[in-house]
């Protein structure tokens, strides 16, 4: 039921005077469970869906044209604390009167709801015209603008010029609409969409289009994708989200979209206020990646690697660190290494580091991260030190001159712990490498804890899991390409010049700097061992890449001791870990036999890659490991597997 009341307070009269608006009578009505106002600004319909609990700064999203249409993007924004703005300026077609009318009505919402200064646009097809005729005149106001199948060029609609139907009766509407006398006056007009961008990309708004290419009505290839062009020329931030997987209608024009949630992201990253927190609180340069700007800058090529576990594997801030180097330094030719493997910490990384790293050839700047893996899956301080330390000394022995980033994420642990005032103790360990070889960090755990506790985002609804989600992809993007920003942008003197790092004593005598993986097949086989060359479990439980379809070294309960003769510090066993993962037996040249239970925590759901070291501390000189099946099994498995993708050892 409708509630209608006036709005006498004198205050609220002079600033609606103000903005050249009368006090008018409010209308007030459910919209999708949320209170929605319905009143009038310059005799235009407008109104304003309020949440039920605003978001620090009310960040708000501004709708051009058709209110009703894809709502569920709105829908969703309302119930985390956005407001929703809409004002009716219908047959203007985002002319000059259009924009004026849009200045008031946002003069009256800053006035009368204190909403956020900056407002994400959400835009549908003639909407376009409304949006970005609005922007390009106020982009300091704009913190995103995401366009749903919008008009770019009214030459292309309503005009019909090109390749779309076009609309003779919108056509002349729209020339009444902006006093053009001629069809040749208005071909000539050049303050479409698509025009004078420059000021939009100065102020790095972001924006994203989504299209269907089966649209007729509103063609992309004359709209959406010649804007996104022209601005990513301009140098600023642009995508584009083909839609093609639902129902379209209206030759093309009306589509679902493929990704509501991306949008939705999309807006909150960039609309949500980040309050007095500063990402550069959370970054220590120490000796900084000088080397890498100089390469870039000067010698235009440049190779990046990322190395790490599920977080650096899946697509997401890798992705946009990459776009942000080749957008930085357009002349440059890059390679990108992408060698984060899911479960795999800093020991993990100091012995597959030869094969999925350096292998690659030379690389000048490497990103790396294990703080998550190195404690969920419980490393001892001593192993992530050695882990750490080794995968830092093994590259810089390689390239003195490469650039380093150590990157700490976030998880529930971690949050808990910055909570009680104490530094997680695998941060705590990662920074005593950090200093010690002076590496930059980017404490990610740090920020992404203090940004939900200033009340910026959740973390069940946002970042929603130590996968992060979109949006948490974005924050850690956003704070990496600040760091990157301020890292790149002082000037080059002409005797700036690539220097050596050098190598310290190390901090841990048996650090894993000299690790290596060492093929099954160097192993002589006993009775009951055998190497199936295209290992798969046939189970239906989930597999990782490089441990299925692979050669695996497999053993059953009755195998006979094998022997795996060996140089070095260190031996370990890289593992396939599944719901059969069985106990084994093993020592080290006759010594006492001691036991592993290769079973996992996550056996159950995944043949799990799982490196386990079974002796460190070891003279560096030749020794044997024995190894057998024990009897014995933990009681959560299903057998007394035992499959081995590599030995690994350290060469001190």
């Amino acid at each position: 039921m409708k509630i209608r009341f006036k709005v006498f307070i004198a205050t609220i009269f002079l600033q609606f005077f103000v903005v050249n608006i009368s006090a008018q009578e409010l209308v007030q009505s459910d919209w999708k469970g949320f209170k929605k106002i319905d009143f009038k600004v310059e005799n235009c319909d407008a109104r304003l869906v309020i949440p039920k609990k605003a978001l620090n700064g009310n960040p708000w999203v501004w709708r051009a044209r058709f209110p009703e249409y894809h709502t569920v993007i709105d829908s969703s924004l309302v119930a985390e604390g956005f407001h929703i703005a809409y004002i009716n300026t219908n047959n203007r077609f985002g002319s000059p009167n259009a924009v004026k009318i849009w200045n008031s009505f946002y003069s009256f919402l800053m006035k009368n709801y204190q909403l956020q200064k900056k407002v994400a646009i959400h835009c549908h097809s003639r909407g376009g015209l409304f949006a970005y005729n609005w922007a390009k005149v106020n982009p300091e106001k704009v913190a995103c603008i995401y366009a749903d199948a919008i008009v770019c060029d009214f030459k292309s609609w309503p005009a019909g010029l090109g390749l779309g139907d076009g609309s003779k009766n919108e056509w002349q509407l729209l020339k009444q609409e902006y006093g053009f006398q001629s069809d040749e006056e208005a071909k000539a007009y050049l303050n479409n969409p698509i025009d004078n961008l420059d000021a939009l990309a100065k102020n790095r708004v972001p924006i994203l289009h989504s299209i269907s290419n089966n649209d007729k009505v509103v063609p992309p290839k004359e709209n959406s994708l010649k804007l996104i062009q022209r601005y990513i020329e301009l140098g600023a931030p642009a995508s584009i989200l083909p839609c093609s997987k639902g129902n379209q209608k209206l030759k093309g024009h009306h589509y679902e979209i493929d990704n509501p949630q991306m949008v939705i992201d999309f807006i909150k990253y960039n609309s949500i206020q980040k309050g007095k927190l500063n990402s550069y609180n959370y970054h220590i340069k120490r000796n900084g990646i000088s080397n890498s700007y100089i390469m870039f800058e000067r010698e235009k090529v440049g190779r990046v690697a990322f190395l790490g576990g599920s977080i650096t594997f899946n697509p997401g801030w890798r992705d946009s660190i990459s776009a942000y180097l080749v957008k930085r330094f357009p002349e440059t030719k890059f390679e990108f290494v992408a060698a984060g493997i899911s479960s795999m910490g800093s020991t993990p990384g100091a012995f597959r580091l030869q094969r999925d790293v350096l292998s690659k050839g030379k690389i000048d700047l490497l990103f790396e991260e294990a703080a998550v893996n190195d404690s969920t899956n419980e490393r001892t301080s001593e192993e992530q030190i050695r882990g750490m330390e080794g995968i830092v000394r093994h590259l810089r022995k390689t390239n003195p001159e490469m650039d380093l980033v150590m990157m700490h994420f976030v998880d529930p642990d971690k949050m808990e712990a910055y909570r009680k005032g104490v530094e997680p103790t695998v941060i705590t360990n990662h920074n005593l490498i950090a200093e010690h070889y002076g590496i930059s960090t980017i404490n990610l755990a740090k920020e992404v804890t203090d940004r939900i506790d200033n009340g910026e985002f959740t973390w069940e609804q946002d970042f929603k899991n130590l996968h992060p989600s979109s949006f948490g992809q974005g924050i850690y993007a956003h704070s990496m390409i600040l760091f990157l920003e301020s890292s790149y942008s002082k000037h080059l003197d002409a005797d700036d010049k690539i220097l050596s790092y050098g190598l310290p004593k190390r901090i841990n005598e048996f650090s894993y700097d000299n690790g290596e993986l060492v093929d099954i097949s160097t192993v002589k086989l006993s009775k009951g061992w055998s190497i199936n060359n295209s290992w798969n479990p046939n189970d239906k439980t989930r597999t990782r890449s490089n441990y299925v379809d692979a050669p695996m070294l497999i053993g059953n309960k009755v195998a006979k001791i094998l022997k795996f003769k060996f140089e070095g510090s260190t031996v370990g066993i890289a593992i396939a870990a599944g719901k059969d993962a069985g106990i084994i037996e093993y020592r080290i040249d006759k010594g006492d036999w001691e036991t592993q239970n290769l079973f996992t925590k996550w056996s159950g759901q995944v043949h799990l890659p799982w490196y386990y070291t079974l002796a460190s501390k070891l003279s560096n000189k030749k020794h044997t490991l024995e190894l057998k099946i024990s009897k014995n099994k933990d009681a959560r498995s299903e057998g007394n597997a035992c499959r081995i993708r590599y030995f690994y050892i350290n060469k001190n």
